[in-house]
């Protein structure tokens, strides 16, 4: 049976006459990375910073390492870590002395500071970089010495808001590698974030949130199967046959293809992948239909945000 490092049981916040939370619900195993996903507004840092302890909710319960979030704050604070969307580093310190500060406001004697941050700095790749003063630093290494940081004191959880926002890929790349180091080494991670294909690369889970509530939560290739399985894309040579192909396509997945008239594009959801490719290229080529490109592919996970956001909002708006 799983065991959970985050529990979220029904966890309501209104700001005004805003419900930033709205019974949310979340359950996060151990050693897992969590994408937490949503339009802005959407309640995704309102949850992180309630799960931290930050922000009191207004009803509903929450467990973070085993221990209750509002009746056992202090225990919780002292098996998290938290690394907001700025990095809260001391740009005229050195990266050493960044780490050695934070070691003291954990109330760590100054020889253990020091043996701290020097294994936190070799972990995240910054040794080289130890004694050079922050402001020299770039982007990607200040946000690994954010999260170095944040793990002074070995937390069980990591929460993790929006960790790479204005980033570079090559700094992207390096914050990602340092996520999965720490995910690998046991800590469970609890990440939002705006870049839909950053959660694909890093969470083993996703929950995507609405209007302040958990509207689908489970593994990536689930979420994507959810909104129809693999897709067929076609690109005809000649738009005069897309209407004669689009007969094809119908019969061979059982579902009417959409067609992209200017593009000479057909694009249908199949669920045995490489029976409906063989057998649409064989009835086309009975028929003399060229095709100029095809190629099988999954959902993204834009289109199941897409899905599942217009979906809730519809039913918003009927109710």
């Amino acid at each position: 049976m799983a065991s959970f490092a985050v529990v979220a049981e029904g966890l309501r916040k209104r700001y005004g006459d805003a419900n930033a939370l709205d019974g949310f619900d979340l359950a996060v195993p151990e050693g897992t990375v969590c994408g937490l996903l949503g339009p802005n507004g959407a309640g995704k840092t309102t949850a992180v910073r309630v799960l931290a302890t930050l922000v009191r909710a207004d009803a509903g319960r929450a467990l973070v390492a085993g221990f209750d979030v509002t009746a056992q704050p202090a225990q919780v604070r002292h098996r998290i870590g938290l690394a907001g969307q700025q990095p809260a580093v001391d740009e005229i310190l050195t990266g050493r002395e960044n780490l050695e500060m934070w070691g003291r406001l954990y109330h760590l004697d100054a020889a253990t500071a020091r043996h701290r941050a020097a294994e936190l700095l070799e972990r995240f790749r910054l040794t080289e970089a130890a004694g050079k003063r922050v402001k020299h630093y770039s982007g990607g290494m200040r946000r690994r010495l954010d999260l170095a940081a944040s793990f002074i004191l070995a937390p069980r959880v990591l929460f993790l808001d929006e960790p790479t926002t204005g980033l570079d890929p090559r700094n992207r790349n390096e914050v990602w590698q340092a996520i999965r180091d720490l995910a690998a080494a046991g800590s469970t991670v609890l990440m939002t974030t705006q870049y839909l294909f950053e959660a694909d690369q890093l969470a083993d889970r996703i929950a995507v949130i609405d209007a302040g509530r958990v509207i689908a939560d489970d593994t990536p290739e689930r979420l994507k199967s959810a909104i129809g399985g693999d897709q067929l894309d076609l690109v005809l040579r000649d738009a005069a046959d897309l209407a004669e192909a689009v007969g094809v396509l119908a019969g061979v997945a059982g579902a009417e293809p959409v067609a992209d008239a200017d593009a000479r594009r057909l694009t249908v959801p199949v669920r045995d992948r490489i029976g409906a490719l063989t057998e649409t290229m064989r009835e086309l080529q009975r028929r003399g239909i060229a095709v100029e490109d095809v190629a099988l592919r999954r959902p993204t996970l834009d289109e199941v945000f897409l899905s599942l956001t217009e979906e809730n909002e519809e039913k918003r708006t009927v109710a």
